[in-house]
């Protein structure tokens, strides 16, 4: 597995966040966008097939004075970039969409700790566990930098703006489309 490019045999997949910060521990890797299933529903159907295989991330670890001034803590800093192909709102087409991760999180011992310093700190805080996953973490994270609606900077066809109601004549048309319900309001009178 040519996937891992680090001094220590660290595992992704079951990282003892704490060792690996002691040690100063680094690790860049390359991980495959199927790995992600969560990640992989966001993408659009149409265009899987043109998936890049592969997303680029790295993580550091260290012990460090908090924010706060307290005593040392583990931290981890993040970084990661994939391209993914998402639905453009606006064309419909595929937008292939640059999601990068750039962050770092501290860790404490407790919910409660977390909770409470979270709002605090410019830093994420999450609870040291005694192994985490990083892919697990690295999904959340891009999860998270999706965009709420994406589109291309510019389309890459033109864009339609139609009204879709019926009885509206279509741009350049002379007459309206008749209403299905025409007949009725006739009655009516």
């Amino acid at each position: 597995m040519n996937i891992l490019q680090a001094k220590a045999p660290w595992l992704p997949e079951r990282l003892d966040v704490r060792v690996f910060a002691q040690a100063s521990g680094q690790i860049s890797a390359e991980a495959p966008l199927t790995r992600f299933v969560r990640l992989a529903e966001e993408f659009f159907e149409s265009a899987v097939d043109e998936v890049p295989a592969m997303m680029q991330w790295r993580a550091e670890g260290s012990v460090r004075t908090d924010s706060l001034g307290g005593k040392p803590a583990i931290w981890l800093y993040l970084q990661a970039k994939a391209v993914v192909p998402l639905q453009c709102q606006r064309c419909l087409g595929v937008a292939h969409t640059v999601l990068e991760v750039d962050r770092r999180f501290r860790f404490v011992t407790d919910e409660a700790t977390a909770e409470a310093q979270d709002d605090e700190c410019e830093e994420d805080v999450l609870v040291l566990e005694p192994v985490m996953s990083l892919y697990d973490l690295l999904e959340d994270e891009l999860l998270m930098s999706l965009p709420l609606v994406p589109m291309h900077e510019t389309c890459p066809v033109p864009v339609v703006m139609q009204v879709s109601d019926p009885g509206v004549a279509p741009e350049g048309g002379d007459t309206p489309v008749a209403h299905p319900f025409a007949a009725l309001a006739k009655l009516k009178k």
